[in-house]
């Protein structure tokens, strides 16, 4: 079955597709997805409005729409329409507003909108994703004291996506180094890591999967040959526990997952920004 599906806002509609996914996902459906973000005047909504309408009338069947908007001039537009509309803010504000006793404060642009409010923890997150561009895959060791947590692994085992997720949804400044082949002759923790084992957090993956992964960047390649990869992995993973370094094996997992495995492991607080 497929079914197509509007993620509509007057900001980034961000919220509105995380939540839209949350709840689709627990459906066998594939989904054909519009993201319309800042509706922000009834003209653009009125656009937004016909796109719904011209896809009933083509399909038969109405579209899914999940919206957060402050207007209700803007609202009533998108809930005219011929889609299946959910307002997924409203949908939680109105049993909170009961349980607190006070009346919501709508404004446009809240959550991920750059106000006074959230500006310094804006600021904090874009020094954040600073640190962690400056310190991927080993480009620099300086400042290391200045990290919340310094990943390990072999060449493509996931370091660089993990450490700019975390930097950009956590706000965690992260490091990453990376064991080439040049070291596993003689594999050893870097003298400039040893202070800061409590930081350390290792990443190993199946071999073949990470084989996989790099025949797409190097095909035929000694680098990407399986008992290169082999070799690799164990090396890494013998040093890991040597040094008593906690790791995970990212084969199955997202990067969201992995993030989120890691600051569990490390008893790390959360801060979504």
């Amino acid at each position: 079955m497929e079914r197509t599906v509007f993620y509509i806002s007057d900001g980034t509609a961000i919220t509105a597709e995380v939540l839209g996914h949350a709840v689709l996902s627990q459906f066998p459906i594939s989904l054909n997805q519009y993201t319309i973000p800042f509706v922000e005047n009834e003209a653009k909504a009125c656009e937004v409005r016909q796109q719904i309408d011209d896809l009933y009338r083509e399909s038969q069947q109405k579209p899914l729409v999940f919206y957060s908007i402050v207007s209700p001039e803007i609202r009533a537009i998108i809930e005219s329409s011929q889609g299946y509309c959910q307002n997924i803010v409203q949908a939680l504000v109105a049993p909170l507003q009961q349980e607190l006793g006070i009346a919501p404060l709508p404004n446009a642009h809240r959550t991920h909108g750059l106000t006074a409010s959230n500006l310094v923890k804006y600021d904090a997150r874009i020094a954040a994703i600073d640190y962690t561009l400056s310190h991927d895959d080993g480009i620099s060791l300086r400042n290391l004291e200045e990290a919340q947590v310094i990943l390990l692994g072999v060449s493509r085992c996931g370091k660089t996506p993990t450490s700019l997720y975390l930097a950009m949804q956590f706000g965690i400044r992260a490091a990453n180094y990376p064991f080439t082949a040049d070291d596993m002759d003689n594999i050893q923790l870097p003298a400039a890591l040893k202070p800061f084992q409590h930081k350390l957090f290792g990443l190993s993956i199946d071999p073949e999967r990470l084989s996989a992964i790099r025949q797409e960047r190097r095909e035929n390649s000694r680098y990407a040959s399986l008992r290169q990869c082999r070799m690799e992995i164990a090396e890494v993973e013998s040093l890991y526990r040597k040094n008593n370094i906690r790791f995970i094996n990212s084969t199955n997992y997202s990067v969201e997952e992995i993030s989120t495995k890691l600051l569990d492991i490390l008893g790390m607080s959360r801060r979504m920004y």
